[in-house]
């Protein structure tokens, strides 16, 4: 490892600036279908792998495409006239001495259980259709993922980010879509679907939410019912932003609904990947379920990677737990930035660099020291971050 540089973080505190932009994009958006596809993906070939071979063997699908299908929808339902595709590429281990691995059978059945689990107004078998063209990968990377003896070898030069603690304003739209997406809340309103972005603007101390939400037409009977139901989960967002933030918070669903001509925001399935609405793996939240344009930010894909030594995925990963370990263990500290630098072919644990920004009265000897030791610490624990990983106990989108 080149060293560990520690620098204060001089930039003014989020929420003392005038102005900030959040966003979230919530399961049921095209481009978070495929993050949680290719990341189910991942998991399949990795369970897989351990079973039959002992190890997870070198893989990374992290490339995945949504082509929006095609309805006809009306109050009280509705058609699907073409069906959602979504095409999986990527580079997997496909046979090892004379067993085969059943490719296709771990990504359907895993794509389709996701979708079952996550998008319960989608029929999996009937309304989405999954696709792959998954190859062998090349032989120099498959070459540098086996040839790591104890500790695994980055299969690339990629850097990771991660800051803590939340500003108020992330916490309200992390806080607000969590709630929408709750089964309490589906229970209370089934009407609302799972694709729920919710784009928050701060001006001082004034909170704007601006959300698309796809209402489910079977839950709907008319213009009527639908706008009392916009209204009621409108009220519900606004009194839930209340419990999150000191700052006044007002709310606006389907902004561009006409509701003179009846024109609104109605999906037959939830999602609208149904009728148009494309994604992609990558363009959705980052690490800390977030898209935050005035935080620094990696645009590494981590859905679908390898879980034992793609750095894109593990330094993200791990630049998170840093920053967020390093403002809960250290007093002094109120705000971190890391960012870890991999390069190819050396050990995961030893990164060309690690970049601390700290937000500290003063950066003393003891701080130094402090933050240092818990980089250092959670270095040495990516080798074993692959369980937690298919576990699903880590936050990646």
């Amino acid at each position: 490892m080149q060293g560990i540089f520690i620098e204060p973080l001089e930039a003014p505190p989020m929420d003392e600036r005038e102005v900030e932009v959040v966003e979230r994009k919530g399961r049921g958006h095209p481009d978070t279908i495929c993050d949680g596809i290719a990341e189910a993906a991942s998991v399949a070939f990795s369970r897989y792998y351990l079973k039959e071979f002992g190890r997870i063997l070198h893989h990374n699908v992290d490339k995945a495409l949504l082509i929006g299908g095609r309805t006809t929808v009306q109050f009280g339902g509705g058609e699907m006239l073409q069906p959602i595709s979504v095409h999986l590429a990527g580079r997997v281990t496909m046979q090892v001495g004379e067993q085969r691995v059943p490719v296709e059978r771990l990504y359907v059945e895993a794509a389709r259980a996701w979708t079952q689990t996550y998008l319960p107004n989608l029929n999996a078998r009937e309304q989405i259709y999954f696709y792959h063209t998954l190859r062998p990968g090349s032989p120099d990377l498959v070459d540098l993922f086996l040839r790591g003896s104890g500790v695994p070898l980055a299969n690339d030069t990629s850097a990771g980010i991660g800051y803590a603690p939340l500003s108020e304003t992330e916490r309200v739209v992390l806080g607000t879509e969590l709630f929408l997406n709750s089964a309490p809340f589906k229970t209370q309103h089934p009407e609302v679907g799972e694709d729920i972005k919710v784009m928050a603007l701060r001006r001082g101390s004034e909170i704007t939410l601006t959300m698309a939400i796809a209402f489910v037409s079977r839950y709907v009977r008319d213009l009527q019912e639908y706008q009392n139901k916009k209204q009621a989960v409108t009220a519900a967002v606004v009194a839930k932003a209340a419990e999150l933030t000191r700052y006044r918070v007002s709310a606006h669903i389907n902004a561009a609904d006409d509701e003179t001509r009846g024109s609104v925001y109605l999906t037959l399935t939830g999602t609208s990947a149904e009728a148009g609405d494309d994604g992609e793996v990558g363009r959705g939240n980052r690490v800390n379920g977030l898209i935050a344009p005035f935080r620094p930010a990696s645009h590494e894909a981590i859905a679908g990677k390898n879980p034992i030594n793609h750095v894109g995925k593990l330094y993200n990963i791990a630049a998170q737990k840093i920053a967020e370990t390093i403002v809960g263990q250290v007093a002094e500290v109120t705000e971190a930035h890391c960012c870890l630098l991999s390069r190819i072919g050396q050990p995961i644990t030893e990164p060309a660099v690690i970049s601390l920004k700290l937000r500290a009265a003063s950066l003393s000897p003891s701080i130094r020291e402090q933050a240092q030791a818990v980089a250092m610490e959670q270095m040495t624990r990516l080798c074993d971050l692959w369980q937690p990983i298919l576990e699903g106990r880590i936050c990646l989108f």
